[in-house]
């Protein structure tokens, strides 16, 4: 099943033209899509009881997609907010632990930034991160090339079947080393993630730019490029039960249109999308 949403849910006016309050954006959103992507886990671990509230927001059939915090992945490099790096993640799986009840936790996404390169250590991080979230479903999700460079790329993909990281296969611009190209190879018969960042190539780094992360992902996909991922995606299912699509494309306003798009597309030929996502904004 080919399962699509958005990263986040408060960016997305399209979504709210009568004009809701923010505390009950997840709810209206949730009655768009089956899947959302939080990312204010990325910044801070959540209490626990703001994800029951999620859970209690949202239809039985919904999930959540929940990035990993950044102290999780190393992104945080002015030093970890906790003593130690166990106490970190007992912290975050007890914070997710209302939605993994609920039976609406997708996946946990470990996106590591664009410095993680492919070493001997950083595979040594992977293997450490897979033992301590232990039977969590897990997305891996790299931003440094060398990991599916001609020579490793058959090696990083056998790894994560070994170790039971489902794969999170980006569109992105490739924009040199801080970068990934398309790899449509899934790791987990259960799930595969694919997540949409756009191609606006110029604006993927910093370059010393104040309003860097404003415009980094302003990008709108046109029909071409969504068609050709139409067929991709109908392959992969063939090899991951579930796939779940986020458009990240957000700085733009682009994503929900994007995601409405790619829908419209799939249900000319497969028939997993049900009346409620193809009406999105009729």
């Amino acid at each position: 099943m080919i399962e699509i949403g958005l990263a986040g849910w408060g960016d997305h006016n399209d979504l709210y033209r009568s004009g809701v309050a923010a505390r009950n954006k997840l709810k209206a959103y949730s009655s768009h899509f089956p899947v959302v992507e939080v990312d204010s886990s990325f910044y801070a671990i959540q209490a626990a009881s703001t994800f029951e509230k999620w859970s209690k927001e949202t239809p039985d059939e919904f999930g959540f997609i929940v990035k990993a915090y950044q102290g999780m992945t190393g992104h945080d490099r002015k030093g970890m907010a906790y003593d130690a790096e166990a106490e970190m993640f007992r912290k975050f799986i007890h914070s997710i632990e209302p939605i993994r009840q609920s039976g609406k936790l997708k996946s946990v996404l470990f996106q590591y930034p664009p410095w993680f390169d492919c070493t001997r250590e950083h595979v040594h991080t992977l293997k450490k991160a897979r033992h301590l979230m232990g039977n969590m479903p897990l997305s891996l999700e790299f931003r440094h090339q060398s990991w599916f460079t001609p020579d490793m790329r058959a090696r990083t993909l056998t790894f994560m079947e070994q170790q039971h990281w489902a794969h999170s296969i980006c569109d992105e611009p490739q924009a040199g080393q801080g970068s990934v190209p398309i790899v449509p190879h899934p790791t987990n018969p259960d799930v595969t993630l694919v997540r949409f960042h756009g191609r606006n190539v110029s604006g993927w780094k910093s370059h010393g730019q104040t309003n860097w992360r404003d415009v980094r992902y302003l990008y709108h996909y046109n029909k071409q490029e969504l068609s050709e991922w139409r067929d991709r995606l109908l392959t992969l299912q063939q090899h991951s039960k579930h796939i779940y699509v986020i458009f990240n494309n957000n700085s733009g306003g682009h994503a929900a249109q994007n995601a409405k798009d790619l829908i419209q597309l799939l249900g000319i030929t497969y028939e997993g999308l049900g009346p409620r996502q193809l009406d999105l904004f009729e």
